[in-house]
């Protein structure tokens, strides 16, 4: 079938559908329609994003997806406060009310189609964000931790999964685009199977394709070799070194199918033990099935580096919602809430010390820590005024390095105030 200029070659929506609101619920529509043919579309809102639920087991997340909700409301004339791109968030501060991680206020009119989009972004990076930090914390920070989650996921939001997935706590990513046009840095990986598969049948050896990649690829890119596609992992990780080199080789990487694995971290042990005894030595690399609850174990056998795939890119998302808590009549704040939220325009307060949150009506004076009793800074920064974008946003490293320094006060299954 010919395809011309206005036609969708995938299904997907393009940059210019999410701008103009086409992704949008078509209540959105609706409401939009009813408040304009009454005149009400002007009426100035206050809304704050919070979280209705975290993934289960999670006592707190990391706040992704900010970056485009940014760019979403560009040229829309609201005012938009936020937590810093990066930051721990919870569901409910220390007293138990809800956190709001967003504020916008402006004629609902002109921005009631957006909400389905900004929440999109903001649950799934905050998804995404948040699996890698918690994948991170297990690891420490001395465990290599590549994304390998670009076939997991929708090609179309690839790259926004290993932003994310990076700005979470990951070193590297496979995607190609998500490495180079958007973190600035090459993308990392090893070799498949299929290139095992090959030279087996072609060559007669698959160990010729060890060599190959060896011989071929730039001096820059790690040599691990995949020792688990026809031999038990031991032998091929001995027969790699005598065919390849010790002095060639970063690493082995051990993919054992799930049939065939027994205990994991029982594999790594005896792969390094034997190693180890011929006097060879290097880095153990691990993949498949890998999440915070395989980790810890696996890092104690010796594991040096793990490619995390399905777990980041299929992560549960963060569950934000949108609710309308003030509306501005006669010159003043009307409080104004649905059941079960807060109405009334807040403030969020952090301790830097402790991570302790605790939230305040714009009214009230800013409240000390109750934890450790030291000074609270307000969490929601300006991000857009009057349409303009007016926060800068660090580069990813740098994100990323805010997230690490706040995963070091944190521990992976409770709040700083449990």
């Amino acid at each position: 079938m010919k395809q011309n200029d206005n036609d969708y070659l995938f299904i997907l929506a393009k940059h210019e559908d999410i701008k103009e609101g086409k992704t949008t619920d078509i209540y959105f529509y609706r409401t939009l329609k009813i408040l304009e043919e009454e005149k009400l579309a002007d009426t100035v809102v206050h809304a704050e994003i919070t979280i209705s639920s975290l993934p289960r087991g999670y006592p707190w997340g990391v706040f992704g997806g900010l970056r485009d909700v940014a760019k979403l409301f560009e040229g829309v004339p609201v005012d938009i406060d936020a937590f810093p791109e990066g930051s721990v968030i919870y569901k409910s501060d220390f007293y138990g009310i809800r956190e709001p991680v967003m504020t916008i206020r402006g004629p609902y009119g002109k921005f009631v189609i957006y909400e389905t989009p900004l929440l999109g972004f903001l649950c799934v990076g905050s998804g995404i964000a948040s699996k890698a930090a918690r994948i991170r914390k297990a690891a420490g920070n001395d465990v290599l931790i590549v994304s390998f989650g670009a076939r997991r996921t929708h090609p179309a939001i690839s790259p926004f999964n290993a932003f994310y997935a990076y700005i979470g706590g990951c070193d590297a990513v496979s995607c190609v685009l998500g490495a180079e046009k958007f973190l600035g840095m090459k993308p990392v990986g090893t070799m498949p199977h299929s290139l095992m598969i090959i030279y087996s049948v072609l060559k007669g050896d698959h160990a010729e394709a060890w060599k190959a990649f060896d011989r071929i690829m730039p001096s820059e890119v790690p040599r691990i070799i995949l020792c688990d596609t026809y031999l038990d992992e031991v032998a091929e990780a001995i027969r790699a070194v005598e065919k390849v080199g010790s002095d060639r080789i970063w690493g082995f990487r051990l993919d054992t199918p799930s049939s065939r694995r027994g205990k994991f971290e029982d594999i790594v042990r005896e792969v390094i033990w034997e190693l180890k005894a011929r006097g060879y030595d290097g880095k153990i690399f691990v993949s498949g099935g890998i999440d915070e609850n395989t980790i810890p174990e696996l890092v104690k056998a010796g594991v040096s580096g793990f490619g995390v795939g399905s777990s980041i890119a299929n992560a549960r998302i963060v569950d934000f919602a949108m609710d309308i808590v003030a509306i501005r009549h006669e010159g003043r704040w009307v409080p104004c809430a649905k059941r079960g939220k807060f109405s009334g325009v807040k403030k969020v307060y952090r301790c830097p010390s402790c991570l302790v949150d605790v939230i305040r009506l714009e009214s009230e004076p800013a409240p000390m820590c109750p934890k450790c009793g030291g000074k609270m800074e307000n969490m929601l920064k300006p991000l857009i005024r009057n349409g303009k974008i007016v926060a800068e946003f660090s580069k990813p490293n740098e994100t990323r390095r805010y997230v690490l320094e706040q995963l070091e006060k944190l521990e992976l299954d409770k709040k700083p105030w449990d």
